[in-house]
């Protein structure tokens, strides 16, 4: 059996409904692939994204507030029930934080529209502490609505921790740090990767050898597949996802990879489907196209299995969570069961 944690919109915003009560830990059972609701922790607003530990001990969550800052909270999993018990929060020096990962010794965190990234220190028990630092971003792009202003959408580090890339949907560039784990500080590394014009950089997954990321656009919703060295991505190629029939608002959402390295997923808002794209072992392009249709609305955010037999989405406007499995040769994903209702999902951790 694994859990399941589904961070929620509790209040409305500018672009969702938000009637969920928190986060919510469901016990996935993973021969049938059932969901159970097991408990909710309240007490919290917008906890948007949410990020596991390395041991699955600690759950940490932003609350993505837009009227002030927002703040970053620290729980403490319980092995035997899942039962999430908060350490502390800490304020994160910005407006609607969106993204947060988890180093060894620091939490670091997206401000959406407080145009910054952020360090916060990890204490010996879990708990974060005030920030060890904060850097401001500059810069616009082409979108007057969506491109005003520097909106980072991610930070990710790599897999060494040594650096963070920091996609910015508003800048349309993935701009890359040193990361200096002793001190939590961040220092601009050499090079950054600026986008085509009205990209909207969103999310970006490493591959397991750390050669390649993958990343999805927002605003077009085109995915890119880079090589990666050293803090410096150098863009191999850009796959428009979308069917050339589309005639929509592009939404490209979240983006990860199958464990086994050979199939890419990314959630499409704009047509309500995960793509699978298969990806070459040796030079890391994507080929092959594959939509699974029938989800919901709105998939916002996906998780993936560990072992890849499954991947749960959640459909921020259908108030549900789908599963699906993964077939192991084609990578081709078929719904199981029947959705589970959540309001509001926008996040999902899976904890095996």
């Amino acid at each position: 059996m694994a859990r399941l944690y589904v961070g929620t919109y509790t209040q409305p915003e500018d672009h969702v409904a938000g009637h969920g009560e928190g986060i919510y830990c469901f016990d996935l059972y993973e021969d049938s692939l059932a969901i159970a609701q097991r408990s909710i922790v309240r007490g919290i607003v917008n906890p948007s994204f949410l990020a596991l530990n390395s041991a699955a001990s600690r759950l940490y969550a932003v609350s993505e507030t837009t009227t002030e800052h927002g703040k970053l909270f620290a729980y403490a999993v319980d092995k035997n029930s899942g039962k999430l018990a908060m350490l502390s929060h800490q304020s994160v020096l910005g407006a609607a934080p969106c993204y947060v990962s988890v180093g060894n010794h620091h939490a670091l965190v997206a401000n959406y529209r407080g145009g910054s990234v952020v360090v916060l220190p990890i204490d010996e028990h879990g708990g974060v502490g005030p920030a060890s630092d904060h850097v401001v971003h500059v810069g616009s792009s082409v979108n007057k609505q969506r491109q005003e202003a520097p909106h980072p959408h991610a930070i990710v580090l790599d897999p060494a921790h040594r650096y963070a890339l920091v996609p910015d949907l508003g800048a349309d560039t993935v701009i890359s740090y040193r990361y200096d784990s002793s001190q939590g500080r961040l220092e601009p590394a050499s090079r950054s990767l600026r986008m085509h014009a009205g990209a909207g950089p969103r999310h970006l997954t490493f591959d397991r050898t750390g050669r390649f990321v993958y990343l999805i656009n927002e605003l077009d919703s085109t995915i890119m597949a880079c090589k990666y060295q050293d803090g410096t991505l150098t863009a191999l190629h850009t796959v428009a996802a979308l069917p050339r029939s589309f005639t929509g608002t592009p939404s490209g959402a979240d983006i990860h990879l199958h464990p086994s390295g050979r199939f890419l997923y990314a959630s499409l808002r704009d047509i309500n489907c995960i793509i699978r794209l298969r990806v070459h072992p040796d030079t890391g392009r994507l080929t092959g196209k594959a939509y699974a249709h029938g989800l919901g609305a709105t998939p916002r955010n996906f998780a993936i299995d560990p072992c890849g037999r499954y991947l749960i989405v959640a459909n921020q406007d259908s108030d549900a969570l789908v599963v699906m499995a993964i077939d192991p040769g084609t990578g081709l994903l078929t719904p199981i069961g029947v959705p589970t209702s959540v309001p509001s999902p926008a996040c999902a951790v899976i904890a095996s």
